[in-house]
């Protein structure tokens, strides 16, 4: 693989946030700290219905002062999915060459960010956070993560697939495999899709970097839990029949 100069690069970040107020603006300085030699930089921060406080006025007087932020505000989202295409959408259109997704809230630590960059510079498609690789830790909720961990050992064994994280959403694309994603289309309209996306990357060049996850309280319900096993099944469907 080919190596490559981050001074070359053309960087989005894509951070759905919603109900961030005494957090946003903190977080957006730290992650952008952390982005430091590429030939620009881009974050957008993308807020919808489900944000009641005042994440969107915080965000929209911040972005006044850096311009490397740009707040997207989409009503229309219908679940957290649609806040993630959203912002892929944006980072693919602005013309960025690679696409790094982070939750807000720090439940992902901006200081993980860099080595996603190293590791990607070495010619990699795409580069996925894991709390389960060595150096990887998840703090904070024994349910969730008996939930990430027997999910990711489910998804390898029907699927095929072979990371030792399939659930994270602390990812870096570039903006061909990002592309080759979305133009499948992603079905789950749960927490599922990043699952979903990990298979559909399963053929390019892939990596894993460890990362600190800290759960942010949001439980996993049973609707959630449903969700991922119907789409689980078509995909396992989908792999037999040779058509994924």
């Amino acid at each position: 693989m080919k190596s490559i100069s981050v001074s070359t690069i053309d960087l989005g970040i894509v951070c759905p946030m919603a109900n961030e107020e005494f957090a946003a603006e903190s977080f957006v300085r730290e992650v952008l700290q952390q982005c430091t030699g590429f030939r620009s930089v881009r974050l957008f921060a993308v807020l919808d219905r489900v944000s009641r406080d005042n994440t969107l006025n915080i965000l929209k007087d911040l972005a006044l002062e850096l311009p490397e932020l740009q707040v997207i505000f989409a009503p229309e989202n219908r679940c957290v999915v649609d806040a993630y295409v959203r912002g892929y959408k944006e980072a693919l259109a602005a013309g960025c060459d690679w696409i790094l997704e982070i939750d807000a809230g720090y439940s992902h630590q901006p200081s993980d960010i860099p080595q996603f960059f190293h590791i990607m510079s070495q010619g990699y498609d795409c580069v996925f956070g894991s709390r389960f690789c060595k150096g990887g830790r998840m703090t904070g909720g024994v349910k969730r993560y008996l939930v990430s961990y027997g999910g990711t050992a489910l998804t390898n064994l029907l699927l095929g697939t072979k990371l030792k994280d399939m659930t994270s959403g602390f990812e870096l694309f570039n903006c061909f495999t990002l592309n080759s994603i979305l133009d499948r289309g992603i079905r789950s309209r749960g927490h599922f899709f990043q699952t979903e996306i990990k298979f559909y990357c399963r053929n390019f060049n892939l990596a894993e970097v460890p990362i600190n996850y800290k759960v942010d309280g949001n439980s996993v319900n049973s609707t959630a839990i449903q969700d991922a096993l119907k789409n689980l099944w078509r995909l396992f469907v989908l792999r037999i029949r040779g058509k994924a």
